[in-house]
This record gives structure tokens, sequence and C-alpha cells, in this order.
């Protein structure tokens, strides 16, 4: 048995009915595998709470939290939904795709950044909200992203 199949199963006797477990686990099964979901890690995940990968598949396709492809390094999602529409979130995101040279969806060639249009980050009231590695810039406004990318750059 490998690793994740034991913490899984630590996930798994939380919830009455195994499935329950599947949200916790594919978190669990998307960090392990290096910040996305490959087919494996459906199996991995299926196999440990008795489902099939195509009911993990399922889940994991609805939810935009989790990955079904690649991503970077650091994850910078631009909050389109309406209120941040209207708070100017387009030109925010169209500045974050200019400085980083993919368009909402890629990643930079360098592996380090996944760009991301989102429906809602929940920070209606500051609009335009950008969620950078699951840290809230609000309000973020185009003249801000060339720092804020300069600043995450420097972390490394």
């Amino acid at each position: 048995m490998t690793q994740i199949y034991e913490r899984i199963q630590e996930l798994r006797r939380k919830y009455p009915q195994s499935r329950s477990a599947v949200m916790d686990a594919l978190r669990l099964a998307q960090t392990e595998h290096g910040g996305w979901l490959p087919p494996e890690a459906l199996r991995e995940v299926a196999d440990a709470l008795d489902v099939t990968p195509a009911y993990c598949h399922s889940i994991a396709s609805f939810y935009d939290m989790y990955h079904l492809e690649p991503v970077g390094k650091h994850m910078v999602e631009v909050c389109t939904n309406l209120s941040c529409a209207l708070a100017g979130a387009q030109a925010v995101l169209d500045a974050f795709a200019h400085e980083l040279g993919v368009r909402p969806g890629e990643t930079t060639d360098d592996g380090e950044m996944t760009l991301r249009a989102i429906e809602c980050a929940g920070g209606c009231g500051r609009a335009p909200v950008v969620v950078v590695d699951h840290v809230y810039h609000e309000p973020l406004r185009p003249e801000d992203v060339p720092g804020l990318l300069q600043e995450l750059r420097g972390r490394e």
C-alpha cells in the first residue's frame, strides 16, 4: 500500500460513506502530484475509496479548484464575476496576460505561473479581486500587476 492510500483511509474514516471523502482525497492527491490530478491520481483516489475513476473525474472536472492539466508553481486567479467585472477585472486580467506572456488558462513557458480567470472569489465588496497562491489581493488595479509579479518572483 502507498502512503497516499493510507492517508486517504484516514480521511475516509471521517465520513459515514466512503465516497463522501472524495473531495478531500482529490485535494490530497492533487497536492501529492504537484498541483494537478493526472489519471493515475484519479485511480489512486478511486481505489482508496472503492469508487470508479470516472466518479473521481466527474467531481474533479466539476469544481475549478481541481486541475486536470499541469499547472505552474504559482497560481494567479483573477475574479471576473459581475462585481469584479464592473470594477475593471478585464483590464487587470489583460495586464497579467501581457506581463506573463500567456492567455488565461495557460502556464508560462518556465512553468512558474498559471493565469486563470475565475468565476467568483467572494470578495465583491473590494473588487476587483486577484488570488495569488490562495492569498487575496483586493482591490487590484492594472498598474499594480508588475509590482505584484515582481514581489512574487522575488520570493523564489
